[in-house]
């Protein structure tokens, strides 16, 4: 999806460069950020603009509201958990590697768990649950699936709490997956806000955070709970990469920054495969992203071909997103997606016993395993 490749500058639109007479306004006048996102100012300048890093604005107000309202929420699941097991981190039954709550305070404070939002053959809603303050293993102190999903339970209907398609991209497996995280979001979500402004950033933050739920929802073990930023951090990232090849001739060192993007994406990608965190909400952030990006991200066009493809790039991505948010969001619902791909959970489980190899519908607690075959 190189767009600079195509691009040529043989037939780039003629710019008039700053005469002796023009060039005080030149560099006097600054563009708003209506002129900057829509690009309505001259040429050269944005491309100086986008060789220095200067976005549609300076300052990126959404990543620091958003990373601040993670760390109160952080805070909250280590409170709760603190008053359940006498501890912020749970140890017992199982330990958290990340360093936070156990996986059925992680339920209740609102994780991705489809027995909580739909009917799931295998795993009933009379399926007992260990209670927060359960410590022994096996459990021995159980609770209904409804007491430990809350949000005023079920009324004896069916499961159907939508929502943690959303709440989970508030919430954090522990300490250590909300400090790398914010690593991310505070540097390279950041500058992508700074490039793309605000109100553009937020819907690419949300569709790409909530994609990679509803796809996670449909591929993941359905009996692991799954939280986290990742899928939106990771669709920002996404744009990184459609700004990287749109504008490969104004990028420094751009060979060297692929490769860079490239690690990162590997690393990311490892990072799924560890407990309470989910690489289908990666992959399913990064691609939402990509699409999103393609259709708000602003870019530069030197000539009218490259603008025409562009453009075009544009409408095709809009529809594709909302096409893929409604087949996945009715898979999830109507249909079984196991059957549709039995191997796609091993893309976010390494088999083991505790997994049933990834073959069975498994709470990350000790007391169940049920066969999904």
């Amino acid at each position: 999806m190189s767009f600079s490749a195509v691009a040529d500058y043989a037939d780039a639109e003629p710019f008039a460069g700053p005469t002796a007479k023009s060039s005080p306004s030149y560099t006097r006048e600054k563009p708003n950020m209506f002129q900057r996102y829509f690009g309505l100012y001259p040429l050269a300048q944005r491309i100086e603009d986008k060789k220095r890093g200067v976005g549609v604005q300076r300052y990126p107000i959404a990543c620091w509201a958003l990373s601040a309202a993670m760390l109160g929420v952080l805070i909250y699941e280590l409170v709760t958990n603190q008053k359940a097991q006498g501890s912020p981190f749970s140890f017992k039954p199982v330990v958290n590697p990340m360093l936070g709550p156990s996986s059925s305070a992680l339920i209740q404070l609102g994780a991705r768990f489809p027995p909580c939002m739909k009917n799931v053959t295998d795993f009933p809603i009379t399926t007992p649950i260990p209670c927060l303050n359960d410590t022994a293993n096996p459990a021995t102190l159980l609770c209904s699936l409804e007491d430990i999903c809350a949000f005023g339970g079920f009324h004896g209907e069916t499961p159907d709490q939508w929502f943690r398609f959303i709440t989970p991209i508030f919430l954090h497996a522990g300490l250590i997956h909300f400090l790398l995280n914010m690593l991310a979001q505070l540097t390279a979500s950041a500058q992508v806000e700074r490039e793309m402004g605000t109100i553009s950033f937020l819907v690419l933050y949300a569709a790409a955070g909530i994609f990679g739920n509803v796809l996670g929802g449909n591929f993941s073990l359905v009996g692991s709970p799954s939280v986290g930023a990742s899928g939106a951090i990771f669709g920002t990232v996404a744009v990184a990469w459609v700004d990287l090849f749109a504008h490969w001739r104004y990028q420094y060192q751009p060979g060297k920054k692929l490769a860079f993007m490239v690690i990162e994406l590997i690393i990311g990608i490892a990072i799924g495969f560890i407990p309470y965190v989910d690489n289908f909400a990666h992959l399913g952030g990064l691609a939402m992203g990509l699409l999103v990006g393609m259709a708000l991200y602003p870019i530069i066009s030197p000539s009218n071909r490259h603008r025409i493809i562009v453009i075009t790039l544009r409408l095709i991505a809009v529809p594709l997103a909302i096409v893929m948010f409604v087949v996945l969001i009715h898979n999830f619902y109507k249909t079984d997606p196991y059957a549709a791909c039995s191997w796609c959970r091993y893309l976010s489980c390494i088999p083991t016993d505790a997994n049933n190899h990834c073959k069975g519908y498994v709470v990350a607690v000790p007391f169940v395993a049920l066969e999904a075959d």
